[in-house]
């Protein structure tokens, strides 16, 4: 695959995470998270609005490497569509970030620790991540990348909108 096409892959994912509204999320949690996260990158200083979630030191632990396991997990997927791998993208996001990734990451310990808002986020992602998976198997057959990237924006979406409205203690 050319530089070229890489480099268009990557912008048309980027376009299409600025460009797609979350469903999962309402109008006014989508301007709050969005707020929250320009103050923070305009005013570093800023104080932290985020509702503070406290978890025991262990579990908090395991949900903060859980949570880099996710990004490691999306930037392969992102490298996977840049190569047109779409088999191994979707692959991966099901069984790493998809509904089927629940006992891998130990859901049942951390989620009656979480308040509602936070659970449906999560929720939210990992079925984003699922649909992701199935949007990207139809990439393969048709390869036609857009549905995937419309579907991966979501998956990064609630996990933006999580970030921005809790953080663990």
């Amino acid at each position: 695959m050319s530089r070229l096409v890489r480099w268009g892959v990557a912008v048309a994912a980027v376009l299409a995470l600025k460009m797609a509204v979350t469903p999962a999320l309402g109008a006014d949690e989508h301007a709050a998270g969005h707020a929250t996260a320009h103050r923070h990158a305009e005013h570093p200083g800023a104080s932290d609005t985020r509702t503070v979630v406290a978890f025991p030191r262990q579990l908090k632990e395991h949900e903060l490497a859980n949570m880099r396991n996710h990004l490691r997990t999306l930037s392969r997927i992102q490298g996977y569509l840049a190569q047109r791998e779409f088999d191994k993208a979707a692959d991966l996001a099901e069984k790493r970030l998809g509904m089927s990734s629940f006992g891998l990451h130990g859901a049942h310990e951390v989620a009656p620790y979480m308040p509602k808002g936070m659970q449906e986020l999560g929720n939210a992602m990992h079925h984003a991540a699922s649909q992701f998976a199935v949007a990207t198997q139809q990439a393969a057959v048709d390869n036609d990348v857009g549905a995937a990237l419309t579907a991966l924006t979501k998956v990064t979406q609630a996990c933006v909108a999580c970030h921005a409205a809790y953080r663990l203690k």
